[in-house]
């Protein structure tokens, strides 16, 4: 079990879908290592009760549920443990992920700073980077507003960007040089409307 504990907040809990493979293993290990205040279990045979009563018991209030499809990596599902487990939007589906091992940088841990919507702003990406900023209570940031701080070795913004194919993702940028070093993560498709659980 991993953990990151910062300004004594509650944590995030991350984890995967039963009988996760390794590469889902790796892609939830990459995502505690790159955001502050979380913490990664193995699933095991929990259910999703038995999940939130181990979150609480290790001083989390929200889970991310990292889940298979195809054998990869498919879907992520937000989770806040209010009386109960409730889930929250959005629902994501993956297209695909790029591990942070499959790119150049030797960098494994680093601590997301913020929120950036890179390169081109609009309505889609706006309301994305307020849920996921919300959910995992990261500050949203100004792309041009971050040549003029100084940050700590080994911060990275968490960016959300449209590719050349007009395809969401996120992706995981070393400050200040802005070098992708992952993981990168390509939407297929966002549900906002989601069964409360």
């Amino acid at each position: 079990m991993k953990i990151n504990e910062e300004n004594g907040r509650p944590k995030i809990l991350f984890t995967t879908s039963r009988k996760p493979t390794n590469r889902i293993r790796t892609f939830c290990r990459d995502l505690v290592y790159s955001i502050p205040n979380t913490l990664r279990i193995n699933r095991g045979k929990l259910s999703l009760n038995a999940l939130a009563e181990k979150a609480l018991e290790l001083g989390a209030n929200r889970i991310v549920i990292i889940d298979r499809w195809k054998g990869g990596p498919g879907k992520i599902e937000f989770f806040q443990i209010r009386e109960r487990l409730h889930q929250v939007p959005p629902l994501i589906y993956l297209k695909g992920v790029k591990l942070r091992r499959e790119f150049d940088t030797k960098v494994k841990r680093v601590q997301a700073y913020a929120i950036v919507i890179c390169n081109e702003e609009n309505e889609e990406l706006q309301k994305i980077s307020d849920a996921i900023s919300e959910f995992l209570q990261l500050p949203q940031k100004q792309e041009n507003a971050l040549k003029k701080l100084k940050f700590r070795k080994r911060r990275t913004i968490f960016c959300i960007e449209k590719n050349k194919e007009m395809q969401i993702r996120f992706t995981f940028r070393l400050l200040p040089q802005l070098t992708e070093v992952g993981p990168r993560i390509r939407l297929s498709h966002l549900i906002w409307e989601v069964d409360k659980k």
